[in-house]
């Protein structure tokens, strides 16, 4: 195996910072501080064509291993993205099709070199070797793990208490995951903690082919501008990488005020006297707003570095807010579903029902049990879809 050389202990702290796990600490530690090159993995699915900065954490952990002499091997999720990885989701998500799959891919890597060093990473795509799988391949990979194992993992088990269904489909997306780590030799896969399960399952199934086990390097999850819930393009609590500069600068002015730090952390390249001076400025009594600023100026330049902050500023309203919008609609009794849908807020019933289940939507600063449950709008009734898209009504 090639070696990296010069690669010293302060390597390791590097490489690992800001990590949750490790699965195997020891083994992974010892290959480094030996000078091992390691092939590191980090699946991206193109399910949504936009990056945010939640999907940017892992990102970051590869380029930092890229520049610590490591092959990063970057996959694009074209199989999986079509059946959507049932992580936390308390329903079957809805696939998608190669068209819309395709599309997302292309932007997906455009965003990801804001990131890595696009000539030093090796981009494989899944439909290189599910294409050619036939279906003896197919049946001995389901071989390789059992159907108890599988209904063993959390958000599975949960959805069979609560007789939820859990499609036969869904069960082959872990095994697919794991595949991968076959296809492309990992030496180690990272991933958010979300992700833990698929990175064990691909653990197991390179030993049943008869390769090493990966390391597993799990990071966080961020949590979005509602500064619950995970960042989400469904939620409309992101921040995506490739929005114009005054956009990203307004919304990173509303992280609360208890993530400042955390996103530094995570998505700035901030260092350590940085963020020990940043912290003690929020420690001893500075406003907030200052400290706050000087965050949403870092990402805005991390990834628009030829923006002026003059600008910028002035054009995201020096943080106004314009007020929710008015929007008239007919008067009558509906399902909520419907309402959101008549008031301009989600593209589709089911969309509804879906951000539903994910706590994001609510009417006058109260989450919506149900998505079928009747109501009729009055005048001032006050619906919301994640944190930034609000429509006060207005019955006609």
């Amino acid at each position: 195996m090639k070696k990296q050389q010069n690669l010293d202990h302060g390597a390791w702290d590097a490489v690992t910072s800001g990590a949750v796990e490790i699965v195997d600490r020891a083994h992974m530690k010892s290959r480094i501080e030996r000078g091992d090159r390691l092939r590191v993995k980090l699946g991206l699915d193109p399910t949504k064509p936009d990056i945010h900065l939640g999907h940017t954490v892992p990102l970051r952990a590869l380029r930092r291993y890229q520049q610590h002499g490591h092959q990063a091997v970057l996959i694009i999720g074209d199989w999986t993205a079509r059946i959507g990885d049932p992580s936390g989701q308390n329903v079957t998500r809805p696939q998608l099709t190669k068209e819309e799959v395709d599309a997302a891919a292309q932007t997906y890597l455009d965003q990801a070199w804001k990131i890595l060093d696009e000539g030093e990473t090796e981009v494989r795509f899944q439909s290189e070797w599910f294409d050619k799988m036939q279906l003896e391949a197919v049946v001995q990979l389901t071989s390789r793990y059992t159907v108890a194992r599988m209904l063993a993992r959390d958000d599975f088990a949960k959805r069979m208490k609560e007789g939820r269904p859990v499609g036969l489909h869904e069960l082959l997306y872990p095994l697919l995951q794991a595949y991968d780590s076959v296809a492309v030799r990992s030496d180690l896969e990272l991933g958010g903690t979300d992700q833990t399960f698929n990175l064990l399952v691909g653990r197991d199934i390179q030993e049943a082919y008869g390769e090493p086990p990966q390391d597993i390097q799990t990071m966080p999850l961020l949590e979005g501008l509602d500064g619950v819930q995970k960042m989400s393009k469904s939620l409309d609590n992101y921040i995506g990488i490739a929005e114009p500069p005054s956009v990203m600068y307004r919304k990173a002015m509303s992280v609360p005020d208890h993530l400042i730090v955390r996103y530094l952390q995570l998505v700035t390249d901030a260092d350590q006297e940085e963020l020990a001076a940043e912290e003690r400025a929020l420690r001893e009594g500075e406003n907030p707003r200052g400290v706050k600023q000087r965050l949403a100026e870092r990402i805005v330049r991390q990834f628009h570095p030829n923006a002026q902050p003059g600008d910028y500023r002035e054009e995201s309203g020096g943080f106004k807010s314009t007020g929710p919008a008015r929007v008239d609609i007919e008067p009558g009794e509906r399902s909520i579903a419907q309402l959101f849908l008549d008031a301009g807020l989600v593209a589709s019933k089911s969309e509804a029902r879906r951000l539903v289940g994910q706590k994001g939507l609510t009417i006058n600063g109260q989450p919506v049990g149900s998505a079928d449950d009747k109501v009729t709008p009055t005048d001032g009734m006050l619906l919301q879809r994640g944190l930034h898209r609000v429509a006060r009504l207005k019955v006609s």
